[in-house]
């Protein structure tokens, strides 16, 4: 399937000169997915509602100092390479070219409603991220947008004491408090209304109650409550009336999956590739080969690497986190390490990930043991 029948020409356009006053105006008023930004008539990039969230940009500032590059794609384009693309841009809207000329654009729910009814093979325990960040309910707003951003992610689920469902907080849910309304001018001293909102517990902001959907379900049942409801993503917890957080799946995970392949070569992905540096995707293949083949029982079936770049920089090269998360016939596994460059943070992410594949392999071949040992003491 391409996506000349899902692609479309009505989208937002600005000129890069354009403030992001008025931007953020367009978000909250049209709420479309992205904003197409052209630069003397030509296109020039794409801005999210996201990047508006995690940036500190001034209303006055211009758009071309927030826009960044997003995936060109043709109109004849196969959609799980535009679904590779957009996860690996980071993005949820591609520009859609046709001889040259900036047609369109594709969003992520018009591929993901194109192939929802092949969604009903997959189970959202296939794909879910089990390790999820979440946040108690006097866990203040700043604190909620540090976690956000350390880990790249854009909700937090928020559990009481005993660690069960109560709430969720989403970027949208803290944009206007923490970007709108600071920025806005205020009576008095300025930096002490900011300290305030900052220190606004989340569960004053949170949602409640929070849809959730059952483990047991497939990926279509999560697919349809994320467009129905405008989700990026659902929280899985198990069947029935317990509320512990098992999981979480998002639209990036389901653009992710649906780019897998069945090609004897292991399928790497790799989010924020403008950071590899030096480091190059045969690289990180191999590496991530070499350790799943110390565990021989273990196939790799989907692997990806996510970048993201701190501020903090030792001359001049920027500290990176690194996360590993790989897909196996043996369950998920995963490793994060963090290093000035990427090359440094993806060796440390790899040590973290081996030990994790060697726990993995001593863990199996013990339970196989005691199953051993457990048959022959039955036919004693």
């Amino acid at each position: 399937m391409n996506i000349a029948d899902i692609a479309t020409n009505e989208y937002v356009e600005v000129d890069a000169e354009t403030r992001l006053g008025k931007i953020r105006s367009l978000f909250e008023q049209r709420n479309p997915k992205g904003l197409v930004v052209v630069e003397d008539g030509e296109y020039a990039g794409v801005i999210t509602q996201t990047q508006l969230l995690q940036s500190h940009v001034k209303d006055d500032a211009k758009a071309a100092g927030l826009t960044r590059t997003a995936p060109r794609v043709e109109r004849t384009a196969d959609v799980r390479e535009v679904a590779r693309l957009l996860v690996e841009g980071g993005v949820k809207i591609a520009p859609v070219f046709e001889a040259d000329r900036l047609w369109g654009i594709v969003t992520a729910n018009a591929i993901l409603k194109a192939v929802l009814e092949n969604l009903d093979a997959i189970d959202v325990s296939d794909i879910l991220t089990a390790e999820v960040v979440t946040v108690g309910t006097d866990t203040n707003v700043g604190r909620a947008i540090s976690l956000l951003r350390e880990n790249g992610i854009s909700r937090l689920p928020v559990v009481d004491e005993q660690n069960s469902l109560v709430g969720i907080v989403t970027t949208y849910d803290i944009v206007d408090i923490v970007v709108r309304r600071m920025d806005k001018p205020t009576q008095g001293d300025r930096s002490g209304d900011t300290d305030r909102v900052l220190d606004m517990p989340v569960y004053d902001v949170m949602s409640s109650p929070v849809e959730t959907v059952p483990a047991t379900a497939t990926v279509r049942t999560a697919v349809e409550t994320m467009l129905e409801n405008d989700y990026g993503g659902v929280v899985i917890t198990p069947e029935g009336e317990d509320r512990r957080v098992v999981g979480v799946v998002t639209k990036t995970d389901v653009l992710r999956a649906l780019s897998y392949t069945e090609r004897e070569q292991m399928d790497v992905q790799v989010t924020n590739v403008s950071l590899l540096g030096s480091l190059t995707r045969e690289t990180i293949r191999e590496e991530i080969a070499g350790v799943a083949e110390k565990y021989q029982k273990m196939r790799v079936r989907h692997a990806h690497v996510r970048f993201h770049e701190h501020k903090e920089r030792l001359r001049g090269t920027p500290l990176i986190q690194c996360q590993i998360r790989l897909r196996t016939t043996q369950g998920q596994v995963a490793g994060t390490g963090e290093g000035y460059g990427a090359s440094q943070a993806f060796r440390v992410a790899m040590d973290k990930l081996e030990r994790r594949v060697l726990e993995a392999k001593g863990i199996r071949a013990d339970e196989e043991y005691r199953g051993q040992l457990l048959r022959k003491l039955g036919e004693l």
